[in-house]
């Protein structure tokens, strides 16, 4: 039998060794954190293979803008091209259907809108609504539920002569507007809103210089951003979601258009991505889309941005697939296709 002494003994060195072995653990975790934290600087990780769930995509639509043969110089702040990400994820975006509700789904969100006047179908699919004592018309597609307003100033010029409202009241009152359809998307809600001040000089409209001489607003609204990538749309500067607004109490939400497609977070596949210089090289070759000309001089165009992006199309698509965004000088703005070439079907 072990006396008092002996037990103390053994404790003690028990207690003093497993400090020490639990400080070993520590220190050998540590460096090989550390150890593997160098290594992986020097040699990291293969990227994860994209997954390709949906073959080849369809090629993307862009506008088409004539432009003169032009030549391209690269004068970015790094002093080249970026290192870009060799894979992305392309999500769906599914197509509208007819229904035999349609006509009926849509004229719900017409009476929401406010249009509770007489209806006329312009085609199958396209239908126009009025507004009682308004001069006020809404075209919507009853399949897509995209659609545009108008508003015959000829026929009442009042809101012409009212001083134009706050940027901030303008974007309230096109959110509200929205929203009373349930036609505001989830996805607007931290996406950027561009607020334009426009005046009226002689039946055209022109930037006004600031709000007091303004007789409009120009609301415009974009998408946040997917996975930090920021959204694009055709025309790069405006939005597939944007109205003007007067000052009128009356009728103070004259024109706009409504062009939005629901994008699927839960259905989605990774692809393998051209590189930075492959984009730039098609650029060069003719095969970037131009969004914007701006104002071209001599034909050469000076390229200072280059990054990816997702495509905002202004009709249906069956995928929300990236692009890499070129922009120059004086607004100029061209878009290549972003997924490897070899991904893309007719």
């Amino acid at each position: 039998m072990q006396t008092l002494t002996e037990t103390a003994y053994w404790s003690r060195n028990a207690i003093k060794y497993g400090i020490a072995f639990v400080l070993f653990l520590i220190l050998a975790r540590v460096a090989w954190q550390v150890g593997f934290g160098v290594y992986r600087h020097f040699f990291p990780a293969p990227p994860p293979k994209p997954t390709v769930l949906y073959g080849k995509l369809p090629e993307l639509r862009f506008p088409e803008i004539a432009t003169t043969p032009l030549t391209y110089t690269l004068e970015t702040p790094e002093g080249n091209l970026p290192q870009t990400a060799t894979i992305m994820t392309v999500y769906v975006q599914p197509r509208p259907h007819s229904s035999l509700v349609a006509l009926d789904e849509a004229r719900t969100t017409a009476r929401r809108l406010g249009f509770d006047g007489t209806e006329e179908a312009i085609s199958p699919n396209l239908y126009r609504f009025s507004k009682k004592d308004s001069p006020a018309r809404l075209e919507m597609n009853i399949i897509t539920g995209a659609f545009s307003l108008g508003y015959d100033l000829n026929a009442d010029p009042t809101p012409l002569t009212s001083r134009a409202p706050s940027g901030e009241v303008a974007a309230a009152t096109i959110r509200s507007f929205l929203s009373g359809a349930n036609l505001y998307p989830a996805d607007f809600t931290k996406g950027k809103t561009v607020v334009t001040f426009l005046k009226n000089s002689d039946g055209k409209l022109s930037d006004a210089l600031s709000l007091s001489d303004a007789n409009f607003v120009r609301v415009d609204f974009f998408r946040e951003n997917y996975n930090e990538i920021p959204i694009i749309t055709g025309s790069g500067k405006q939005g597939n979601i944007w109205f003007l607004v007067s000052g009128s109490s009356r009728n103070n939400i004259l024109t706009g258009v409504y062009r939005y497609f629901k994008v699927n977070l839960d259905d989605s596949s990774t692809y393998p991505l051209k590189t930075s210089q492959e984009a730039w090289d098609e650029l060069k070759n003719g095969s970037g889309k131009i969004a914007s000309p701006g104002a071209i001089g001599n034909n050469n165009v000076v390229i200072r941005r280059v990054y990816l992006a997702y495509y905002d199309d202004d009709q249906p698509q069956d995928f929300f697939q990236p692009v890499f965004v070129f922009e120059g000088d004086n607004g100029f703005l061209a878009y290549v296709p972003a997924v490897a070439s070899g991904y893309y079907g007719k």
